[in-house]
């Protein structure tokens, strides 16, 4: 019956202090460490930024094939170039009505200008719509720097985190002489917290980054191949102009 006293008061007294440990996530925040605690809130606002950047290039790519799609069905439906290249240009253009406008003021400005020689207009009228593939690439890849970033140093700066933690805790351990779970657990949660952050802002940051390339790669060959079709159909009229 003594014994049974004895060990009824050790687990009442050991009660409250396992029922004060709290391991919930507000908590490992609050209890980490400075440098941890700026670790995690760089990594949750590099999550949201990802966030960000992924939903607005989701509705971008989106309205580029669109568009895409609806001047593909313009062009090809038998409208003369002039007529489209007057409804095209009087209102801002992207993608493929951008390398259309593009092409069609070249080659306005060369006859407008009264050239004699078409032995340069084919060349000229193939490098302005280049330079407008480019600015169009360009305009499709803003912003995918930051996920390739984000993806890549992610786990590595939660990494970072997460080493000072264990060290912090260590230096705890060392100091309270007691090396107990009950003191051991809170510390290595609070520092694995860190890695568990970093990665996930770095793993939907990989996914979108590989997707969103393929998606530029995808738009960026179609402007190429609409570019060459329409220096096909110039550089006929070249021919029987000269």
């Amino acid at each position: 019956m003594i014994l049974a006293d004895v060990a009824q008061s050790t687990l009442a007294a050991a009660s409250p202090a396992a029922s004060s440990t709290d391991v919930s996530f507000l908590s490992l925040f609050s209890n980490a460490h400075w440098i941890v605690k700026g670790v995690m809130l760089g990594l949750l606002a590099c999550s949201i930024w990802v966030w960000a950047i992924a939903v607005e290039k989701i509705v971008l790519y989106r309205r580029t094939r669109s568009s895409m799609d609806r001047f593909e069905k313009t062009f090809w439906s038998g409208q003369s170039l002039e007529e489209l290249y007057r409804t095209v240009s009087t209102r801002p253009s992207h993608s493929m009505a951008a390398l259309f406008v593009a092409a069609m003021r070249e080659w306005k400005r060369s006859f407008e200008g009264h050239v004699r020689s078409f032995a340069g207009l084919q060349m000229r009228i193939e490098k302005v719509m280049d330079v407008t593939i480019a600015r169009e690439v360009e305009r499709l890849e803003r912003h995918l720097l930051v996920l390739a970033t984000v993806g890549s140093a992610g786990p590595f700066v939660g990494l970072f985190g997460t080493v000072w933690g264990i060290m912090t805790s260590f230096q705890s351990i060392a100091a309270s002489k007691n090396t107990s779970l009950a003191v051991v657990a809170p510390g290595i949660a609070e520092a694995l917290f860190a890695t568990a952050i970093g990665l996930v802002a770095a793993i939907p940051a990989t996914i979108f980054y590989n997707k969103f390339i393929s998606e530029v790669n995808k738009q960026s060959q179609r402007l190429e191949g609409f570019a060459d079709e329409f220096a096909a159909i110039l550089s006929r009229q070249i021919d029987e102009r000269g």
